[in-house]
């Protein structure tokens, strides 16, 4: 079993392609489940997020895997996979925890270096989780990510910098200082809205929301944090707009939820109306009103192009050399781990053998004093561990060193070992479909690693690239 990537973000497909891949939150267990349905997948996490949608999958086979995940994603979409290859990147083995080290650590959002993507990442297994599509390995690979995106921004300072979509989104607004402000969605990223508002001294903020009670939350925060707020029902949308001056849409919806309807007549009053949902929530016609302009993740995209980032070149090197360093720690601790089983297996082996040649001692000297057979007993096993001890020691840190070497298979056929006894001394593979934990992850297959589309892994080093 190896872990797999495959996705589509800002950097590989048009918005346009975003939208029709992207999972509403109503639907995110019904696509895991699917996944783990598949024949060549027994884990799955789904990452749904304003610019990315990503699946982190345990796999039997890299072909079987991918053609399992392409089938579930162009379903959701409504297309072929075929129609889907070109926006799609792969990555396996490896290049697959690379990648989502860096997905957590910032340096593949956006915005270099955003922090949100934690709490997503967070929120996506946890859902996985809860709908039982986790099991050990995604467990473990999950808790190391989140230790690892925490000490990029610990350690490179990236997390100081304070930039996220909804940052650059509201830059596009211009100085909003003591201007009135509509938010439509009272989720993760209309409180993150709410907070980037207040840094900016907003005069005043409403909040919409289906349900009302979460707006009125949101309003009792900013209110809490000196800020004037109010909450109102989805119905009185019209009736907001008219007193602000930028408007932020961030509902998840999977159908426009502000349309021309809810905009009147500026006479010449200047309102900015920023989309930051996935499927957009805003009506492509709103673009064309008098005084009204939109800015929607393609607007960001494009003056992050022109602008730059802020990251410097610094920080992102030195946050690249930290993943790098945790790909390779994380690896090694796996390759250690592949071969505990067969270490295992080799020491209830010996104890057999032992057993096996006390109990023919006994029978051969049945009068044999009590106390020198315990005796006997002892330094026979005395003799099988200290003579294990060593190489048993030593393949695991072989292991750890190298991926070019078997060394549990050479184990087995050194001393002859039952293919079957690791697996026996294993933690019990939870059936699929159960979500349970698993036992220690196999030895990886020979399966390529590879990018689709214009997103080639991040590095060559780990894993095999096609």
């Amino acid at each position: 079993m190896s872990v797999l990537a495959v996705g589509l973000s800002h950097r590989s497909a048009e918005l346009n392609t975003l939208e029709r891949v992207a999972v509403p939150a109503t639907d995110v267990t019904k696509v895991l489940h699917e996944l783990q349905q598949a024949e060549h997948v027994s884990e799955a996490i789904l990452v749904s997020t304003c610019n990315r949608i990503e699946v982190y999958a345990v796999v039997e086979t890299f072909h079987g895997g991918l053609n399992d995940v392409s089938d579930v994603l162009a379903r959701q979409a409504g297309m072929q996979p075929a129609d889907l290859y070109d926006s799609l990147y792969v990555h396996y083995a490896g290049a697959a925890i690379e990648h989502l080290f860096s997905v957590t650590s910032g340096l593949d959002s956006m915005v270099v270096g955003e922090t949100q993507i934690l709490g997503q990442i967070r929120s996506s297994y946890a859902t996985a989780r809860e709908a039982g599509t986790v099991g050990r390995t995604l467990h473990e690979l999950i808790q190391t990510t989140l230790r690892v995106g925490k000490r990029v921004h610990t350690e490179t300072g990236l997390d100081q910098l304070g930039a996220s979509v909804v940052s650059e989104a509201l830059a596009a607004a211009g100085d909003i200082a003591g201007k009135h402000a509509l938010i439509i969605g009272a989720g993760s990223m209309g409180a993150l809205t709410a907070s980037q508002l207040r840094k900016s001294g907003i005069g005043e903020i409403t909040v919409a929301n289906r349900t009302e009670a979460r707006a009125a939350r949101l309003a009792a925060a900013s209110v809490e944090q000196g800020v004037p707020a109010r909450a109102v029902q989805m119905s009185g949308i019209a009736d907001a707009v008219a007193e602000a001056d930028v408007v932020v849409c961030c509902t998840g919806a999977q159908a426009a939820v502000f349309t021309t309807a809810h905009v009147p007549a500026r006479s010449g009053r200047p309102l900015v109306v920023c989309d930051l949902g996935l499927p957009r929530d805003v009506d492509h016609d709103v673009a064309a009103l008098a005084d009204v302009t939109v800015v929607d993740l393609e607007t960001i995209q494009r003056r992050m192009r022109e602008a730059g980032t802020p990251t410097t070149e610094r920080q992102t090197a030195k946050a690249t050399g930290i993943v790098l360093d945790e790909v390779r720690e994380y690896l090694a601790g796996q390759r250690s781990a592949e071969v505990t089983p067969t270490v295992t297996a080799l020491r209830r082996r010996a104890a057999e053998v032992v057993d096996a040649e006390l109990l023919r001692l006994d029978n051969r000297l049945p009068d044999l004093d009590a106390g020198v057979r315990e005796e006997v007993g002892r330094t026979v096993r005395r003799v099988v561990d200290k003579l294990l001890h060593a190489p048993t020691v030593r393949v695991k840190q072989l292991a750890a060193e190298t991926a070019d070497t078997d060394y549990a298979n050479a184990l087995r056929e050194l001393f002859c070992l039952d293919p079957q006894a690791p697996a026996a001394v294993a933690s019990p593979t939870a059936p699929k479909g159960g979500g349970g934990e698993r036992g220690p992850i196999p030895p990886s297959g020979n399966e390529p690693s590879r990018a689709l589309g214009p997103e080639a892994p991040l590095s060559r080093r780990q894993g095999a690239e096609q």
